[in-house]
């Protein structure tokens, strides 16, 4: 008999906190949506991305893992980054080796400078 007792006084509370918490509980309006975590693009705009950039970046979670757009925004900006990087080293070693060529050129071609001239007798 106590045990029932027990039980029921139990019971009475279990429901009356509920009954508070739903109906007395807060504001009368419901919660407003909370915003989506968006990524800030941490990549530099002022400057070119350097490796540290790249370790220090952190995608925010989404219910099934990173955000898509904000993944492809970041490695889309990374992609095109080091397209310019190569086209931009190709070119340097393009002229690089077109100096080297017109040095090679100067030094190999008779009576231009680098070479001694003929003694006169």
């Amino acid at each position: 008999m106590v045990m029932f007792l027990f039980l029921v006084v139990a019971l009475a509370v279990v429901v009356a906190a509920v009954t508070l918490a739903v109906v007395g509980g807060g504001e009368s309006a419901p919660l407003p949506e909370a915003a989506p975590e968006r990524l800030h693009d941490p990549l530099p705009a002022d400057r070119p991305v350097s490796g540290a950039d790249v370790e220090g970046l952190r995608f925010p979670l989404a219910p099934r893992g990173y955000r898509m757009a904000d993944v492809d925004d970041a490695l889309g900006r990374l992609a095109a980054e080091l397209a310019e990087r190569d086209a931009r080293i190709a070119d340097l070693e393009s002229a690089l080796a077109g100096a080297r060529a017109a040095a090679a050129h100067v030094q190999h071609a008779p009576g231009r400078q680098g070479e001694e001239p003929e003694e006169r007798r």
